[in-house]
């Protein structure tokens, strides 16, 4: 706005001699200056007698440029139509080969199966990315019985082609993507065609989007967010048009798919958020417009950019518990009251007695998300890991090892009647119906949790000794209040040493099966970790009721989804022989990452990206610096730029200042993470940078000759 304001005040005063004539002019000249440039007095007539020179051919190149203009589009479309062919050629290019598994194919195929048969799993991620490739195998034939066991398994008859190229057809669209953000950004065909070369031979862009993957689901709807979002601005003098609240739209749109297929998808939605955040300043601070029409401006925003992208990502979930509405082998990582709304799960529309007896064979669930079933089996701890006694973990699956017999403290053979039924205070003892031993505790260490204390199978039929015994309290119950299945929250406090049964979330080594670690707590604070409810109830004395009414709402079981989604993911950890990488190893294109079985002898898929593209990405990072430092220190000398320089300035600082944050926010943020991480988490990233690298084509010449003419 600066900007037209001086050039509107110097056509109205005239050209340099007039300048001078009057007084009360040049103070506010003095003042007017643009983000890129200022205009000092000792300037005035120089700048003055550009601006009447450039004004004076403007009339006659008018025309001139809008022939050239219709002249010029012939190209660029050849140009865009040759982006557009080589993408989806190299993309789709053998795209069924090889015929076996490829890396993490074994876990998102297996999931969009999941969704062909409509059988319920836990994931990590949110779902939109696997219910994309469901779809799609499930249009082009695909029946959703391929097990996807291993890498190397190979696919024989199963028509898993749709799905692989479902992917790559949305990795086709990055380079065109790119081709058309930094045109909008730089207004430079050329540049834009630098960008999407880069990507198109990417070797490593090009693998990623081959396979049955959600990278290539997530960057495309991370790159249609940033170049709706680019469109966006571009409308900004057109406001609440068509067209304005079309690519607002659009934006939120693409927000929604960015977070609904990785929670990655938050760093794309920060870009867009701080790219807000300026945009309103500056409509703030534009004072033809009144403080209504800058609400309206924030009030269009919110719908587009906040409460669209809101409610779509809830629809994916709603979808998704629509479509994934029958048991399997995601249940234990749930609540009871999760799982009794999923058909074929135990507890669905289940019938069994509503409060807990003596004698009764039960299961036992911590209500820590993904805490588990309390559980033993005959293995040992091992030598050095407390007492060597029979172990006693929490798994998260149904397994006939998480049954347990109840009994009073001193009868191992109860003979249970209605009346017999266990309170708040009781003293009982737990028997592991498999291997007849009792649940124990004692002063030994805990295996991973220190100042906690061991638990243990311990004793032969039920016989053993006073560590044995707990204490059953209902949380929040007083003396007397009956247990109810389900319902009620209870805790285990160990009679000889004063401590309380607890799920650490701990993942015990390879000796205890990775399963979960069970301890007894001294600290007796009510926690998730340290409440359990009883899930399984089996008593054939007692009369059954229905548990239908125990399934929970629509809002309770979106918020246990992202909470088990966020631990599990918090939780990941390398296993033996996998190629994790460190943060810093990205950019320098250290170390790629197998997709095939190590040992397959026919064919092998190597990911790694192009050296030549990635090294130059990475050198390039470093010259922008070093081009806004120019740009900055000729600015602050004073030195007179003409029209070209400053758009050039502008497109440096403004959109290569935008590609840049989009990359480090995209990277940045994996040097916090404590989860394992893998050479294709930088994707994202590398593709702001290499569309940053094209700015350099574009801007780089134009400082050159600037220094020249200084120097000479």
């Amino acid at each position: 706005m600066a900007k037209e304001e001086c050039i509107s005040q110097r056509n109205k005063t005239g050209d340099s001699s007039t300048l001078r004539n009057r007084k009360n002019i040049p103070t506010s000249l003095e003042t007017c200056q643009t983000p890129f440039t200022s205009v000092s007095k000792d300037k005035i007539s120089q700048t003055a007698g550009r601006s009447s020179e450039a004004d004076s051919q403007s009339s006659n190149g008018s025309s001139a440029q809008l022939s050239t203009r219709r002249h010029d589009e012939s190209p660029v479309k050849v140009l865009l139509l040759l982006v557009v062919g080589l993408s989806f050629s190299t993309r789709l290019y053998k795209i069924t080969e090889p015929p076996h598994v490829c890396w993490d194919e074994t876990h998102f195929g297996k999931m969009g199966s999941y969704y062909i048969n409509r059988t319920f799993f836990f994931d990590v991620h949110p779902p939109l990315g696997k219910m994309l490739i469901g779809l799609a195998g499930y249009m082009t034939g695909y029946d959703g019985t391929f097990p996807f066991i291993k890498p190397g398994d190979k696919y024989e008859q199963h028509n898993y082609w749709g799905m692989r190229g479902f992917c790559a057809v949305l990795g086709s669209f990055l380079p065109i993507f790119a081709y058309l953000i930094v045109l909008e950004l730089s207004r430079s065909h050329s540049a834009a065609f630098v960008t999407a070369i880069l990507l198109i031979f990417d070797t490593g862009c090009i693998t990623i989007s081959q396979y049955i993957l959600l990278d290539p689901i997530l960057m495309f709807f991370i790159m249609a967010a940033v170049l709706s979002m680019v469109k966006f601005n571009q409308q900004r003098y057109r406001p609440f048009t068509a067209s304005w609240w079309f690519w607002l739209v659009l934006t939120g749109v693409n927000l929604a798919g960015a977070l609904g297929v990785k929670f990655v998808g938050l760093f794309v939605i920060l870009l867009v958020g701080l790219n807000t955040i300026w945009d309103l300043w500056r409509l703030l601070g534009d004072l033809r417009l009144s403080l209504v029409d800058v609400a309206k401006h924030f009030l269009a925003r919110v719908v587009g950019l906040i409460l669209l992208p809101l409610f779509l990502y809830v629809t994916i979930f709603a979808v998704h518990f629509v479509v994934l509405n029958k048991s399997g082998p995601g249940d234990g990582f749930f609540s009871s009251a999760f799982q009794s709304r999923l058909l074929g799960n135990n507890l669905h529309n289940a019938s069994m007695p509503e409060y807990l007896a003596y004698g009764s064979t039960i299961t036992v669930k911590n209500l820590r998300i993904a805490g588990g079933y309390l559980h033993s089996h005959w293995h040992l701890y091992p030598e050095g890991v407390g007492s060597r006694q029979q172990q006693v973990t929490a798994y998260l699956h149904k397994d006939y090892n998480n049954l347990w017999l109840v009994h009073r403290q001193n009868d191992s053979n109860s003979q249970s009647g209605s009346s017999d039924l266990v309170r708040h205070g009781d003293i009982i003892r737990l028997e592991h119906k498999e291997t007849t031993r009792n649940l124990h505790s004692h002063l030994h260490e805990a295996p991973l949790t220190k100042k906690h204390f061991q638990v243990t199978g311990y004793g032969i039929n039920g016989t053993g000794d006073i560590n044995d015994l707990w204490q059953l309290e209902v949380c929040g119950g007083k003396k007397g209040d009956l247990v109810k299945v389900l319902r009620s929250k209870v805790r285990f406090l160990h009679r000889a040493t004063g401590c309380v049964l607890y799920s650490s979330g701990k993942t015990l080594p390879k000796w205890g099966w990775e399963q979960v670690e069970v301890t007894c707590s001294p600290y007796l604070k009510e926690t998730p970790s340290s409440q359990w409810n009883i899930e399984d109830h089996i008593n054939p004395k007692l009369p059954n009721i229905s548990l239908s009414v125990l399934k929970p709402h629509f809002l309770e079981i979106l918020l246990e989804s992202h909470i088990v989604m966020i631990r599990g993911n918090s939780g990941l950890k390398p296993k033996d022989n996998e190629m994790n990488s460190k943060p810093w190893h990205w950019p320098i294109n250290y170390q790629g990452l197998r997709f095939s079985g190590v040992n397959e002898t026919e064919y092998r898929v190597y990911l790694l990206g192009n050296p030549v593209v990635w090294w130059v990405n990475l050198a390039s990072l470093g010259l922008y610096l070093i081009m806004v430092a120019v740009a900055s220190i000729t600015i602050q000398r004073g030195f007179s730029l003409g029209p070209k320089r400053i758009e050039q300035s502008q497109v440096l600082m403004r959109g290569g200042g935008l590609l840049l944050l989009g990359w480090l926010l995209h990277y940045a943020p994996f040097y916090t993470m404590s989860r394992v991480l893998y050479y294709h988490h930088y994707f994202p990233a590398m593709l702001f940078s290499s569309m940053l690298t094209a700015f350099h084509h574009y801007v780089k010449t134009g400082y050159v000759e600037l220094l020249g003419e200084r120097s000479g």
